[in-house]
């Protein structure tokens, strides 16, 4: 479109979808001890070793409570600040409007996952919570993880779908909405990297292989002001 064209006309783009990434300072030596503790973890699961194959493990959604080490501390000190920051920043304007002061991150649970040898978890959304997170604790070097022959550039990737993934099965497309196309976000973990997203957003884990297993702990949170989880009712007027 020419500029002539845009003259006069206010062009919008709405509803942005937040997401945020950072990495944990100096993680090494807390991943070290995260993995030490998730090993001893998983070897007093009362489970049977058919419901926790060697290639597939998720712990109970309890992490925090089960697991009191400094490391783990440490990271989800990391994980308030961050995600602290951005909650304040999104809603800066809207919790100046309804006198809100500040508010406080709950983690509602908190639980570790180990895959390999082709593991995966499946597109899927978090609820009863208004952000979710993942933080990686180990998984082989990215030209490692590219270089398999099978899974190659997407080999362990975390991948995010945005509104537009739901309407690619019945829309028609043509050159005036190709921008719907742009679909999905694609997210390379390695150890340190913390996730922060909308819980309602889709994404999935592809499937992984690699000489280390792939360790990540997943987290849901609630934020609270005064004591309440909402503070603003439903408006649709």
């Amino acid at each position: 479109m020419s500029g002539d064209a845009q003259a006069g006309m206010a062009i919008e783009t709405l509803w942005g979808i937040p997401l945020a990434s950072a990495l944990l300072p100096d993680a090494a030596p807390v991943n070290a001890e995260l993995l030490r503790a998730f090993a001893m973890m998983r070897q007093c699961d009362p489970r049977p070793a058919s419901a926790t194959p060697a290639s597939f493990y998720v712990s109970a959604d309890d992490l925090l409570s089960r697991c009191d080490i400094a490391e783990m501390q440490t990271l989800f000190a990391f994980i308030g600040a961050r995600l602290g920051a951005l909650v304040s920043s999104l809603n800066r304007q809207a919790w100046h409007d309804h006198g809100v002061s500040g508010a406080r991150i709950a983690i509602a649970g908190s639980w570790f996952q180990v895959q390999n040898d082709g593991a995966f978890h499946d597109v899927h959304t978090h609820g009863n919570c208004s952000w979710s997170g993942v933080y990686y604790v180990d998984i082989d070097p990215a030209s490692q993880r590219l270089a398999h022959p099978v899974y190659g550039a997407r080999n362990g990737m975390l991948r995010f779908y945005g509104p537009w993934f739901d309407q690619l099965a019945g829309a028609h497309i043509d050159a005036g909405n190709t921008y719907l196309m742009d679909a999905h976000r694609d997210i390379a973990p390695e150890p340190g990297l913390l996730v922060l997203f909308p819980s309602s957003l889709k994404h999935q884990a592809f499937p992984y292989a690699g000489t280390r297993d792939r360790v990540a702990i997943s987290f849901n949170a609630s934020v609270e002001t005064d004591g309440r989880t909402a503070f603003k009712p439903y408006d649709f007027s």
